[in-house]
């Protein structure tokens, strides 16, 4: 039976570790403080939003929240961030993804200073990871990358199988592994026989968004398994990417959902806004 790897506890070790270091730039009067942005009313991100919130308060972290109409013009928005990046007591901003239709989210994450981009997507941050000289890394993969380190992985070597390519979890951890020196195979909705592909894997890295798409009988015998999928079903329960209790029979260790990666991408934006007022000095 696999090993659980839990999050919600490393998240909160990691949070403490964070909540001295705010405690000790307070000291130099240094206040660490988070913009986040929401534009909308969309029920998921409000509730991210409030997450957040309460994590910036428990370790300390100075928390400036905007909510916009959903009606809110690109060019608003944009100027409100213009006045983020020029604002002293702000040293991350995040902008609460999905935007409303009218605004283009790509022009929006490029307007974004580079210093307080805490989320890890301004395309000058995610060169930087590309060719192995990160300064803010995106929080999911990031999250990932320390949950592998705490299970003792080294990851040289290792056949790594990423299901999932996007910009925000897929294609950003991929980077992290190789850069490990894992060997990486990027599988997708047109990957032809996936199961083939998973049954290859020393670790399992699920970032689809499909519920339960991973069959636990193609988990290899003693991978490590990272789901970071999150799917609600009909009857409210939260699955992640793959069949949880047959994979746990065959994996060494598993993330759970809920409980499993979630938690370590908001402790990962903290110490990356941590990060940010460090080297801001002021």
């Amino acid at each position: 039976m696999a090993t659980i790897i839990d999050g919600k506890a490393l998240a909160a070790r990691i949070r403490a570790e964070l909540s001295g270091q705010v405690a000790e730039l307070k000291t130099s009067g240094v206040i660490p403080g988070l913009a986040v942005v929401l534009v909308g009313e969309d029920p998921a991100s409000k509730v991210y939003v409030s997450m957040k919130e309460k994590a910036c308060a428990d370790i300390g972290v100075f928390s400036a929240e905007y909510k916009l109409p959903a009606e809110t013009s690109e060019t608003e928005l944009l100027e409100l961030i213009e006045k983020l990046n020029h604002d002293s007591r702000i040293h991350g901003i995040l902008v609460q993804l999905p935007l409303p239709k009218q605004i283009n989210t790509d022009k929006v994450l490029e307007s974004i200073s580079p210093l307080k981009d805490v989320d890890g997507f301004h395309p000058y941050n995610i060169g930087r990871l590309m060719v192995g000289k990160p300064t803010f890394q995106p929080c999911t993969p990031y999250g990932v990358m320390v949950m592998l380190r705490e299970c003792g992985m080294d990851l040289t070597g290792k056949e790594v199988v990423v299901v999932g390519r996007s910009n925000i979890v897929g294609k950003p951890v991929a980077m992290m592994c190789l850069q490990q020196n894992a060997t990486v195979t990027i599988c997708h909705s047109r990957t032809r026989d996936l199961a083939a592909k998973v049954r290859q894997a020393d670790v399992l890295i699920a970032a689809v968004g499909v519920p339960e798409m991973i069959k636990g009988d193609w988990i290899k015998e003693g991978a490590i398994v990272i789901d970071v999928g999150v799917n609600r079903m009909a009857d409210g329960k939260l699955v992640g990417d793959v069949e949880y209790t047959a994979a746990s029979a065959r994996a060494a260790a598993i993330t759970p959902v809920p409980g499993g990666v979630g938690p370590m991408t908001i402790t990962m934006l903290l110490h990356n806004t941590v990060v940010s007022a460090k080297q801001s000095g002021r």
